[in-house]
């Protein structure tokens, strides 16, 4: 697909072209319903996107942890918001270039009464190690740019720390397995991938530092 196809603007653009139009929108999350705003120029502004929808069941109820975790490329934060409900003692921490989404997860996370950082890739400071790392990676990049990205964040996991992506079957989900195989340990030493469920024709795959 072109990147310059208006539908894809949401994955390298900051400000999208689009006109902030927001919504209201009803949707699951941690068990519970309810409403959060969306716009276009957004990914998956009218629902929970359905890879998106075969993460967040992983989510763990742990209202007792603590430490970092980050949501990597957050859109509107189905995935952040679930972490900071379910988990309300972690630092929660969403990524995205686009700050229209930014601007959403923090309206979003007012509304629910939860605490995020919704912020651009750069205002992460350096020093901050994660827990756990969260993402419906943008595959549609291309690979070069998806490979970068990967490799500036999963290394920044914590010792015993995990990583959990949600890929499409369909749009590379083996071939990224096989790529975080043979290119994640040299960068993030004893870091072992595997896939931990496979569901509506996408996979989910787990990078586990030791």
């Amino acid at each position: 697909m072109s990147s310059t196809a208006a539908g894809d603007e949401h994955y390298f653009t900051a400000r999208p072209a689009t006109p902030d139009e927001r919504r209201e929108v009803e949707v699951e999350l941690a068990g519970r319903a309810v409403t959060v705003q969306t716009a276009r120029g957004v990914f998956s502004a009218e629902r929970v996107d359905p890879g998106t929808s075969v993460l967040l069941p992983l989510v763990p109820d742990e209202p007792e942890a603590t430490g970092d975790v980050l949501d990597l490329g957050c859109g509107w934060g189905p995935v952040a918001l679930t972490l900071a409900l379910r988990q309300p003692r972690r630092r929660v921490w969403a990524v995205d270039v686009n700050e229209r989404a930014l601007d959403l997860l923090r309206g979003n996370a007012q509304r629910l009464g939860v605490q995020v950082r919704a912020c651009l890739p750069d205002e992460v400071p350096d020093g901050v190690a994660f827990e756990r790392v969260w993402s419906n990676p943008p595959i549609r990049v291309g690979k070069d740019a998806l490979h970068a990205l990967l490799l500036r964040w999963l290394p920044r996991l914590a010792p015993g720390g995990e990583a959990h992506l949600v890929v499409q079957k369909n749009l590379g989900a083996d071939s990224l397995h096989r790529w975080l195989e043979a290119e994640l340990p040299p960068v993030l030493p004893g870091a072992v991938t595997t896939r931990t469920t496979s569901s509506k024709g996408f996979r989910v795959l787990t990078v586990r530092r030791t």
